[in-house]
């Protein structure tokens, strides 16, 4: 009765969701603080005054939180916190919205990759991407990481020289939460001769670099966003895409394939009104930046290794960063789910050391580390 296809598939494994009145949870890379009071408020009067809208199809285009997000993006410079304007003005025919950054990756997985071609990507980047490839039938072609865990930038020139479908990373990446430069990326899609450069910056509010500057000049960019992290909306489910309007209209038709109205009209209004509100998160984004930092030092002053961080999580390990660790991941983790914390734990020879830690509230961070800096 069943497909040879779903015979072979390995499905995704997302971190633990145990009831949260158990434990503090750091595994999934949520974001602990709730939405603005202002987006609850106009999800609120929805429900009161517009109930009846729930029951007719949403807009399939989500024209209205195209132009949302179009207006946050020029107004915040590309993301929160960002030091410079972006050097272009995005408008709304450049944004591509789903229920969630993962089926914006399956649409963007069936519109630009081949299987007659390898999709270069990082060895270790976010576990999707392989599942997609092969929910798709798209070969791989993975590429070690630098012994500092960072992406191996000329290997991937190197394999771009080769017959591909493209080239896909998160950045920052994960689990390691390093982040290439935008001269890394350049250099990427100099090279690509014109296909696919996909980008995912699911974590990229926590940090003060966006590939979205390039978007001018390469018409091959493709950038993935989330409200998932940054936007404390995990619950909700909506993800987007910036990218030229010739590659938009692409991901259409394949949506339009597959279901012509992803967006319901609760998430369209509350992703929108997240966007009128955009100050508060970047508030949120730099309070948990700083959280990070401050965690890290912490670590490190106990003989702990962490990873540099440009994301909401920080991938650790006990031990000098050339060793061997002193405990496996494995024990950390269990530890501290004893103690009422969870963290991720990604078993194989090269991650068996490491535990990956979701940056939590400042007190969250300080109970936590108060039991780390004992082990």
């Amino acid at each position: 009765m069943f497909s040879k296809k779903l015979q072979n598939l390995h499905p995704y494994v997302p971190g633990e969701q145990l009831p949260a009145c158990n434990y503090i949870k750091l595994n999934a890379n949520e974001n602990p603080y709730p939405p603005a009071p202002a987006v609850s408020e106009i999800l609120s009067a929805f429900i009161k005054d517009k109930a009846a809208s729930m029951s007719l199809y949403p807009d399939p285009e989500s024209a209205d939180l195209c132009k949302a997000l179009a207006r946050m993006l020029n107004e915040s410079g590309g993301i929160l916190n960002a030091s410079a304007k972006l050097p272009f003005n995005v408008t709304e025919d450049m944004i591509f919205c789903g229920n969630g950054s993962d089926e914006v990756l399956s649409f963007i997985f069936y519109s630009f990759f081949d299987a007659d071609a390898p999709l270069i990507l990082p060895r270790y980047t976010y576990s999707f991407y392989p599942v997609y490839g092969e929910y798709y039938g798209i070969p791989l072609k993975r590429i070690p990481l630098k012994p500092d865990w960072s992406v191996d930038v000329p290997t991937v020139i190197s394999a771009l020289k080769e017959p591909c479908s493209g080239f896909i990373c998160a950045n920052p990446n994960a689990p390691t939460g390093i982040a290439l430069t935008n001269e890394d990326i350049e250099a990427v899609l100099k090279n690509a001769r014109g296909r696919a450069v996909v980008i995912d910056e699911a974590y990229a509010d926590f940090g003060n670099t966006t590939a979205l500057s390039l978007l001018d000049r390469y018409d091959n960019l493709i950038i993935v966003r989330t409200f998932s992290k940054a936007f404390c909306f995990a619950g909700m489910r909506l993800g987007f895409c910036i990218a030229r309007p010739e590659a938009v209209s692409a991901l259409k038709k394949a949506k339009n394939s597959f279901n012509h109205f992803p967006v319901d009209v609760l998430t369209q209004c509350a992703g929108s009104a997240v966007c009128k509100n955009w100050s508060y998160y970047a508030d949120k984004a730099s309070r948990i930046a700083a959280d990070r930092d401050i965690f890290k030092n912490e670590l490190e002053k106990a003989g702990w290794t962490v990873l540099p961080s440009q994301t909401n999580f920080v991938m650790v390990k006990k031990g000098k960063p050339e060793a061997p660790a002193e405990f496996s991941g494995a024990f950390v983790y269990k530890q501290l789910k004893e103690r009422g914390f969870l963290v991720r734990y990604f078993e194989g020879p090269d991650t068996g050391d490491f535990v990956r830690i979701t940056v939590g509230t400042g007190e969250q961070m300080r109970l936590l580390a108060d039991i780390m800096l004992k082990m």
